[in-house]
């Protein structure tokens, strides 16, 4: 039953042992909420968490002021008094409110609880909310995963809940060896598994989160995924990549390297053998050479001697003119 609602009542009277006389009229009433309308919460949800504390989160009303405080209220049946949440906190508007719950074990199946929020004035409208507690059960993240590897089978193993009871939880198994496309998810009823024929040459990562069994609860929420855990080492491809230009390079280097070192090699051990015909020439043709310069040079110094006795001549004859002269005046 919403308190922010307004109630009609109808009621009539009929004689108890006369079935021949009729009833009376109706007499109809309603009973309107308390407070201005728009200041009730909105958006009321709460989870179980882990079967011990339940969280529930509520936003303010659209025309409730921004310093309105709101108190949460819950009940059930085998509750002697209602409780009040005392732990509250506001984050972006929103208001949580976190409590522990629990019921007594042998309680089966679980009571239904209600939820009532008001404000802190009457002009706050209050609402009142029923839930089964067992569509709210979220399960706590499963803890201590651990991964082994035995030839080429990997073991997965985590904790199992204290709080649930046995044979109430399954288990979800995420795992991929380093690429994103090959995920694979795998169900298990135990808190353990195991994947065989992996890849030894590949680094898998694996996560594990537990939901509700539906015999049990009727919650559709699951744990939080666990912290991811890896085997295994995945071998670089950029490793690869630089392997398969260097080889070949190396190896054409090494071959011209050893090629060039056959040629001189061979060279030493048998050197070539002169052709004949090529020494002939040679010699010849620095014999004709030889011949060629002497008969220049032979030439070169006839022309020499001949400029050099008429430069002789022309001292004589100039000088014997003079010298007559001189001897007619004597």
């Amino acid at each position: 039953m919403f308190l922010n609602e307004e109630m009609r009542f109808k009621v009539r009277s009929e004689c108890k042992y006369d079935n021949a006389s009729k009833p009376s009229r109706w007499v109809e009433t309603s009973l309107l909420p308390k407070g201005i309308p728009g200041t009730a919460a909105v958006d009321l949800s709460c989870v179980w968490h882990n079967l011990e504390y339940m969280v529930c989160r509520w936003r303010p009303g659209e025309n409730a002021s921004s310093d309105t405080n709101y108190t949460l209220f819950y009940w059930f049946d085998g509750l002697k008094n209602h409780k009040k949440c005392n732990n509250y906190s506001m984050h972006q508007g929103i208001f949580v409110c976190i409590f522990n719950l629990s019921f007594p074990k042998v309680t089966n199946p679980y009571p239904t609880i209600r939820i009532l929020i008001r404000g802190d004035s009457e002009e706050i409208r209050p609402v009142c909310a029923s839930e089964n507690p067992t569509t709210l059960v979220k399960p706590a993240t499963p803890r201590q995963v651990t991964l082994s590897k035995i030839n080429d089978e990997i073991y997965v193993e985590w904790s199992e809940s204290d709080t649930f009871p046995e044979n109430c939880l399954f288990y979800e198994v995420e795992y991929h060896n380093g690429d994103l496309d090959t995920t694979q998810i795998i169900k298990v009823e135990n808190n353990y598994t195991s994947i065989p024929s992996v890849d030894p040459n590949s680094r898998y990562i694996f996560k594990v989160r537990a939901k509700p069994k539906p015999e049990c609860y009727s919650s559709k929420l699951c744990s939080d995924w666990s912290e991811e855990k890896s085997i295994g080492e995945k071998t670089d491809s950029t490793f690869h990549f630089v392997l398969i230009i260097i080889i070949p390079l190396t190896v054409a280097v090494s071959t011209i390297i050893l090629l060039v070192y056959l040629k001189r090699l061979k060279i030493l051990i048998l050197p070539p053998i002169p052709d004949p015909r090529e020494i002939l020439k040679r010699m010849f043709g620095e014999q004709n050479e030889d011949s060629q310069s002497c008969a220049r040079d032979d030439s070169v110094h006839a022309y020499d001697r001949l400029i050099k006795e008429e430069e002789i001549n022309s001292l004589i004859l100039t000088e014997t003119p003079e010298r007559t002269n001189s001897e007619k005046e004597n």
